[in-house]
């Protein structure tokens, strides 16, 4: 299911035995833009320490009710290793991480999540995952923070990020929500990473290898609009591109 990131933030968080906060944000990799972590907003609980859950102890995200579950204990939580609020995720603090929790490296793989394209839950194909594959240097952003970004396409900037569509099953984000209120006022259109060419960090930068016009012309995205798979490929056929759950299924 699609769900949008700025829709997830404020979701309940509810570990194996009670409540433990509420999604504050999210960080991805800039490499295959996956969400590695929610940053959840715990209040006094673990004050001072940013608290990450990984997607791996994510079981479903429940809409009606606007809450995450949780596939970990609050001690389970609390005794994992401690990140301070003003620090960045570092590798080492990476590694202590997955390491403490015994879950596959998803940096160890070629894969969106290692050796695979999708969260394995599989405990018993875990052993060979963080073996024998050549790791990649990850580098990891804030949605919060990524937001507001400039979007420039070929010929000149279109907008800028408003938003990110995060699929809750593999957890890639798979469209950026551009708004372009200062060149065609009050649209917004999607656009997917993979048209990615390159993003400037120093600049608060992404450029996308598109034309200003054929993305004008590409279907409008509301709050109103059905984010399903026909509008997903009318998006994709528009742009001429293979679509992602093509890639996907041939992986599986």
């Amino acid at each position: 299911m699609l769900s949008k990131a700025k829709t997830l933030t404020d979701y309940k968080l509810e570990s194996l035995d009670g409540e433990i906060g509420k999604v504050k944000e999210f960080y991805f990799d800039d490499r295959h833009w996956t969400i590695r972590y929610l940053v959840a907003d715990t209040g006094n609980w673990l004050a001072g320490r940013q608290v990450l859950i990984s997607p791996y102890a994510l079981n479903s995200v429940i809409k009606s009710e606007k809450h995450l579950s949780v596939d970990l204990t609050k001690k389970q939580i609390k005794d994992s290793p401690s990140l301070n609020s003003d620090k960045p995720v570092s590798s080492q603090f990476e590694e202590s991480y997955y390491e403490y929790y015994g879950w596959p490296m998803y940096w160890s793989g070629p894969n969106m999540w290692g050796a695979y394209p999708y969260i394995e839950r599989n405990r018993e194909k875990w052993g060979k995952f963080n073996r024998g594959e050549k790791a990649w240097d990850r580098h990891l952003r804030s949605t919060h923070a990524v937001s507001g970004y400039h979007i420039q396409a070929l010929d000149g900037e279109i907008g800028h990020v408003e938003d990110f569509i995060i699929d809750d099953e593999t957890w890639a984000i798979r469209y950026l929500v551009v708004g372009t209120r200062n060149w065609w006022p009050g649209k917004r259109v999607l656009v997917s990473p993979q048209w990615i060419e390159r993003v400037s960090w120093n600049e608060s930068k992404v450029f996308v290898n598109l034309d200003r016009e054929t993305i004008k012309q590409s279907p409008e995205y509301s709050e109103e609009s059905l984010l399903n798979r026909d509008y997903e490929i009318g998006l994709h056929r528009h742009y001429n591109r293979k679509g992602y759950w093509v890639d996907e299924l041939v992986a599986v």
